[in-house]
């Protein structure tokens, strides 16, 4: 009788044990699967981090062109090219990731055709980038609302993004500063 009780109670140690391991390991399966989601959100948060900082150096040189200073659209130019060549197209499909490295070595092209242009080429040049710009936008999506504006002056016609409804026209800038209007609104 004593070693069935030495033995019961050696079952329901083991069994103890052998369900605490099993708990541990669960929790640790759970904690992995926190953490990868977590670093998961992380690489997202990121990559939007990226995208939106291709926005900013876009309407930081849009700004350029509107307030007519050739010296600052270069250099912000340059900075767009650079936040370019950073984006990673990794988070995206196999279809998107083919589209935005057309898209993106177009537009570090048309930068850096920026970075080192006259104004009037600067314009030319940001003419492209702003269908780059947008084609981007479509399918990375951004947490901003944008306004396509158009000007039916510039060259047969000229699409640029702002992130104002009010129209400060980078093709023509002081010459004729709202030349142009709204013809979409942006919302993802």
């Amino acid at each position: 009788m004593k070693y069935l009780k030495m033995s019961m109670a050696a079952m329901l140690l083991l069994t103890l044990s052998f369900t605490n391991a099993q708990e541990k390991e669960k929790m640790n399966m759970d904690h992995s699967k926190m953490n990868m989601d977590g670093m998961k959100m992380n690489m997202e948060k990121m990559q939007d981090i990226k995208a939106e900082a291709i926005l900013n150096d876009y309407f930081s040189l849009k700004d350029a062109l509107v307030a007519d200073d050739t010296k600052k659209a270069a250099q912000t130019g340059a900075k767009l090219a650079v936040s370019l060549k950073a984006f990673d197209k990794s988070n995206y499909t196999a279809n998107q990731q083919k589209e935005l490295v057309d898209i993106i070595a177009d537009a570090i092209e048309h930068a850096e055709h920026i970075a080192k242009s006259n104004i009037d080429h600067q314009r030319e040049h940001f003419k492209t980038l702003s269908k780059d710009i947008a084609d981007m936008v479509a399918i990375t999506g951004t947490k901003n609302t944008l306004y396509q504006q158009f000007c039916p002056m510039y060259d047969g016609g000229s699409n640029w993004l702002s992130a104002s409804k009010d129209v400060k026209n980078p093709y023509y800038g002081s010459k004729m500063l709202t030349c142009g209007k709204v013809t979409q609104t942006i919302e993802m």
